[in-house]
């Protein structure tokens, strides 16, 4: 069989082979697979569909045909599109009861409202005509409040950064499009309303858990704090906490 080397995440080895994608398993992988199958099972169609382990120990997934997303792609359209996919997921998950002794990557956060995909970002979702239409990597999946991922994925999404790279834009467009990530979720007020602390809490969590990762051995993330990462999240959050007035303002209530 032919393996494709398929790139973009950096932490993992992932291979294409035909229509499906091998990946390393972890103590999480039977959570992550009983929760794919539950979201077939609910019909919701923007996750691939797992089909056990192979005889190399890797788990099997769908190969979801599309474009990986790129963080530096700030379409305006995107915050809505991504804000509808997410909680399309979440409403899904929130009937899952995951299997007893289920282990996560993240502990699960309470409340457990819905199952959290982890790391909700352009470079995890499949992307056709510039649009986001499917999740992938699971990994770092585990229950928790819907905020926790909303806050994430906004701050990927809108984007909430002030990196050129990564497509950093004036403050009033920032708000502008947060707005519309989460009128398109429909987020409710109170979240709203700790949406940007919960933003900088995820980056600071985020920078802890690269710096513990390479203490402990893993070469990528010790590549990613080489490279700069953990002082570009710590800026990141530093803008947050800064612009959390108008950030918070700028959201007002449901829409």
């Amino acid at each position: 069989m032919h393996e494709e080397i398929l790139t973009g995440g950096g932490v993992n080895h992932v291979v294409r082979i035909g229509a499906t994608v091998r990946r390393p398993t972890g103590p999480w992988t039977p959570a992550v697979h009983a929760l794919l199958d539950h979201l077939a099972a609910a019909g919701f169609r923007g996750a691939p569909r797992a089909h056990g382990i192979d005889e190399q120990g890797r788990e099997v997934l769908d190969f979801v045909p599309g474009q990986i997303g790129t963080l530096s792609g700030c379409d305006g359209a995107r915050p809505g599109a991504a804000g509808r996919l997410l909680r399309a997921f979440h409403d899904a998950t929130a009937g899952f009861v995951p299997p007893a002794g289920a282990i996560w990557y993240f502990p699960p956060h309470e409340p457990a409202e819905v199952v959290c995909h982890g790391d909700a970002a352009p470079y995890n979702m499949v992307f056709r005509d510039g649009l986001p239409v499917a999740f992938i990597d699971f990994d770092t999946a585990h229950p928790g409040p819907r905020i926790r991922d909303v806050a994430y994925a906004a701050y990927r999404f809108v984007p909430l950064t002030t990196a050129p790279a990564e497509g950093a834009m004036p403050l009033a467009e920032q708000a502008r499009r947060l707005r519309l990530f989460a009128d398109a979720y429909g987020l409710a007020a109170r979240d709203r309303a700790t949406l940007v602390a919960t933003a900088v809490a995820r980056l600071e969590h985020l920078v802890g858990h690269m710096e513990e990762q390479a203490a402990a051995g893993n070469a990528a993330f010790a590549r990613h704090l080489a490279e700069g990462h953990d002082r570009h999240y710590r800026a990141d959050a530093e803008h947050l906490a800064r612009h959390a007035d108008v950030l918070t303002a700028a959201l007002g209530p449901a829409g």
